[in-house]
């Protein structure tokens, strides 16, 4: 049997600071390196493949489409951009219908998030089409490790309750909510790793520059941090706390938990499906705050949902994951 050639079709390592990023470049080594004897992997090649593989809606991915089947990677809906991007209403409406459009133009759909299904349905796209794979994050990449050097470089004592954010600083990840913790807990050190990756047209740049320029003393803000870094600051942290208002499946999620990693998270239908229940949620910054005063000061709470950050680890496991997705290509093309 001949292997199966596939166009993997991304601008999204072109910009740093990126979930998008992070997942593309997971999904290409998982496929290349776990299933080389099945497919033969292109990067934005102009050769005729079997199966076409767009992970971005760059215009000339969407006139690649008609060179194989084609599979679109739907990172976003049209209407999770509310709260990333800021662009004139008129604009704004237009890239809409332009991500509609494309989305419709694929032969196959794949979600990372099963809620999303019902959501691209109601824009019009056929339910048959879509397929849910979550995303995975490689255990070479990213695991447990002593971490007590990168604390020193950001001058964090070893004995400090350190409380991660991470992602690009934007209105939708609930940045000003991270800070209004911060401010409620001033014993309690606050790391965002990330920063403004689209620069002016970032939604609420000015009210966040401000904050990322002057922010409180308890509360580090480490800029864009290279991926080949991130593991480090994962081990460096006690918790993942992402209050973001709106998500698919962040990536950092995955990554944190592969070092045991609990995590705070806010109280979103999109992560009940996915994770399990087996994180700490909250509905508002006053909870927020108690929960995180519970995993810092009680043993027994911080080690249930570290062991339960493990069990959701071992669910989005390498071999896990590639199965699904050697089945998923190996149909489309049959």
């Amino acid at each position: 049997m001949s292997k199966i050639s596939i166009n993997m079709l991304s601008s999204a390592d072109k910009v740093a600071g990126q979930g998008v990023g992070s997942a593309y470049l997971e999904q290409v080594s998982l496929v290349r390196d776990g299933a080389s004897d099945l497919f033969d992997i292109y990067i934005n090649s102009h050769k005729k493949c079997d199966i076409v593989h767009v992970h971005t809606v760059d215009l000339w991915n969407y006139f690649k489409m008609r060179k194989g089947v084609s599979v679109c990677y739907v990172h976003f809906l049209p209407d999770t951009l509310d709260g990333s991007i800021k662009l004139p209403k008129f604009a704004f409406n237009v890239f809409k219908k332009y991500v509609t459009k494309f989305y419709n133009k694929a032969d196959h759909l794949v979600v990372v998030n099963p809620i999303f299904i019902d959501d691209l349905v109601k824009f019009g796209i056929d339910r048959k089409k879509i397929t849910y794979i979550p995303n995975y994050v490689s255990r070479d990449k990213f695991y447990k490790k002593d971490a007590s050097d990168i604390r020193k470089k950001y001058n964090i004592s070893d004995d400090a309750f350190v409380v991660l954010g991470v992602g690009q600083v934007q209105t939708r990840k609930g940045v000003v909510d991270f800070i209004d913790v911060a401010n409620k807990m001033p014993d309690t050190t606050f790391v965002w790793c990330g920063g403004f990756s689209f620069g002016r047209i970032t939604d609420g740049y000015e009210e966040l520059k401000n904050i990322y320029e002057n922010p409180p003393k308890n509360v580090i803000f480490t800029g864009i941090v290279p991926r080949e870094e991130m593991n480090d600051m994962y081990n460096m942290a006690d918790v993942l706390f992402m209050p973001s208002y709106n998500e698919l499946f962040p990536m950092s999620i995955l990554e944190a938990i592969n070092s045991s990693k609990p995590l705070l998270l806010r109280d979103l239908d999109l992560y009940r499906d996915i994770l399990f229940e087996k994180y700490l949620k909250g509905n508002n910054n006053d909870e927020f705050v108690s929960k995180l005063n519970d995993l810092k000061n009680d043993k027994k709470i911080y080690s249930k949902y570290s062991k339960l950050s493990n069990e959701i680890s071992e669910f989005y496991s390498k071999e896990h994951v590639l199965e699904i997705w050697k089945e998923f290509y190996q149909s489309i093309v049959k």
